[in-house]
């Protein structure tokens, strides 16, 4: 529903909920728990096959055919194009869980020039919620507990190129993304937005990586069910029950360190993310 001010959340009743990087993991969990809610679940991934088996995942445990959209994070006219259609599919969109992500062990720089972890995992989803801004009314972003490894310089976002770490340009975009949330509930204050650690979790996303993989072997980790767990919370939550723009972890709320905290920083992000991907005007 929409109110004078812009969404009005509903909690009562059957809501939209989008999720991106659905195809698998944690996206793809926290869809098959949305479902079996009864919320109506949109799913986004880059691969046609696994967005395919996704959506028949999701209908064999809750008996709901979710609606699919493709579109590759690593192009910004790929998100441009999936924000036209959901606009035109959708009036209203009641939680859109900003998921998707990535992780490159090598330098690699995207079509629209940009290091591929700052552009999969922040300016994608900012361009994205920014697109369907009108008609949000709750965002979930699926930051991390890596941001503590992040050096994130909006005055350079490609900064990770140089000397790279994977790492490190890893942290750099989890970093963005709960400085995104806080300020997006600064300046949209009739729409919600949480960020959240899901934990270390064993899905495709880190099979992809012998490296992280390796490391995996030697870290306690969840199942992509668990992690998933603050995700469909943070959807479920009634608004008062939470803080606005606030990073949660095992559904509680946490002090990100103080570089993925400062308001400052937070707003010259917003306007460097805004000019990359030709919001500032």
């Amino acid at each position: 529903m929409t109110g004078v001010n812009g969404p009005v959340e509903d909690l009562t009743g059957r809501r939209l909920v989008v999720v991106t990087g659905a195809s698998s993991g944690i996206g793809l969990a926290a869809a098959v728990q949305l479902a079996c809610r009864g919320d109506q679940v949109v799913l986004v991934g880059r691969d046609p096959a696994r967005l395919q088996a996704a959506a028949v995942r999701v209908r064999e445990n809750s008996g709901e055919r979710p609606e699919l959209f493709r579109a590759d994070f690593a192009v910004l006219d790929d998100v441009r194009r999936l924000a036209e259609q959901l606009r035109a599919a959708y009036d209203r969109i009641d939680v859109l869980a900003n998921n998707a992500g990535a992780i490159a062990l090598q330098p690699l720089r995207t079509v629209d020039g940009f290091e591929m972890s700052i552009q999969a995992n922040h300016l994608a989803p900012f361009l994205l919620t920014n697109l369907l801004a009108d008609r949000v009314g709750r965002v979930v972003v699926t930051a991390s507990g890596a941001h503590r490894f992040g050096a994130l310089d909006p005055d350079d976002l490609n900064k990770p190129l140089r000397d790279y770490r994977p790492m490190g340009a890893y942290g750099t975009s989890k970093q963005a993304n709960i400085l995104f949330t806080a300020e997006g509930a600064r300046r949209w204050p009739d729409t919600s937005a949480y960020s959240f650690h899901p934990g270390v979790v064993r899905t495709r996303f880190a099979n992809d990586s012998r490296l992280v993989a390796f490391g995996m072997r030697f870290m306690p980790f969840r199942s992509p069910e668990k992690g998933a767990e603050t995700l469909v919370w943070l959807a479920n939550q009634e608004r008062s029950r939470l803080i606005n723009g606030g990073y949660y972890a095992d559904r509680r709320p946490r002090r990100p360190l103080r570089k993925a905290a400062d308001p400052q920083l937070a707003a010259r992000l917003w306007a460097a993310s805004a000019k990359a991907v030709g919001l500032d005007d």
